[in-house]
């Protein structure tokens, strides 16, 4: 396990800056949270960590390595994600046994069809969906799917862009309840996105409240219930997520 830091991280698009300045550190093997209101930077930091977006300035590493100073093959075995979309983030006409075996090629990495297998059985699939293609699979199943290719070439680092909030809410808890196993099964760091507080109080042990762009507050996840935000912008919004889920 090993921890990731996020120091100095900032990005403007055009005239428009996203990220002012963005620091915070996960320790080895926690998640951490990432809240805010919509276009707060939250997915923005994942991307640039993951140099999806490569256009930032500052740096992210994983124990002492920049993701700047990994050639594509290592960062691609240091840290996956995780997308919003399980619609979207599949190919619709690759099987899931080729969306799970590329990156075991590419990596060149034995004992294809055991590490098949075993991926399927982790996320809570039958082996033999290995032959389906996406739209046979419910929305649960893909994102297992998707959660399965992002594990299957054991990341240090499991970025998650609010890997729930597209499916229906009875599946919610139980891609919640996989993810918190396989982190205690096989110990990588996380970073979770959401909007939800419920989600992060169930994943996290520590989050970070975003406005505009910058960190108001790092929380421990207690402070959801307890009252010890100090930020007023963080009281506001565990106050209301809290009505809401009260209204509900």
């Amino acid at each position: 396990m090993k921890p990731l830091r996020i120091e100095k991280m900032s990005i403007r698009f055009g005239a428009v800056t996203i990220l002012p300045e963005v620091s915070f550190e996960v320790a080895p093997g926690e998640c951490f949270g990432l809240v805010g209101e919509s276009g707060s930077g939250k997915s923005t930091v994942l991307r640039c960590a993951s140099m999806l977006l490569g256009t930032w300035s500052g740096d992210a590493k994983v124990g002492d390595r920049s993701v700047r100073e990994m050639d594509l093959m290592e960062r691609c075995r240091t840290l996956q994600m995780v997308f919003q979309d399980p619609y979207g983030s599949l190919h619709p006409r690759h099987s899931v046994r080729t969306t799970l075996s590329e990156p075991l090629k590419i990596h060149r990495l034995g004992d294809t069809e055991e590490r098949l297998a075993q991926a399927m059985r982790d996320v809570g699939l039958p082996v033999d969906f290995l032959d389906r293609y996406p739209h046979q699979l419910s929305g649960g199943q893909r994102q297992r799917v998707a959660i399965a290719r992002a594990l299957i070439l054991e990341p240090e680092v499991l970025l998650l862009d609010e890997p729930t909030s597209a499916l229906d809410v009875s599946v919610q808890a139980e891609i919640l309840n996989l993810l918190v196993r396989l982190r205690e099964e096989k110990g990588f760091t996380c970073v979770m996105v959401s909007h939800d507080l419920a989600v992060i109080d169930h994943m996290c042990e520590r989050f970070a409240v975003m406005k505009a762009g910058d960190i108001v507050e790092v929380l421990p996840r207690e402070a959801i219930l307890d009252g010890s935000a100090r930020h007023p912008y963080a009281q506001e919004l565990i106050a209301a997520s809290l009505a809401y889920e009260g209204a509900a």
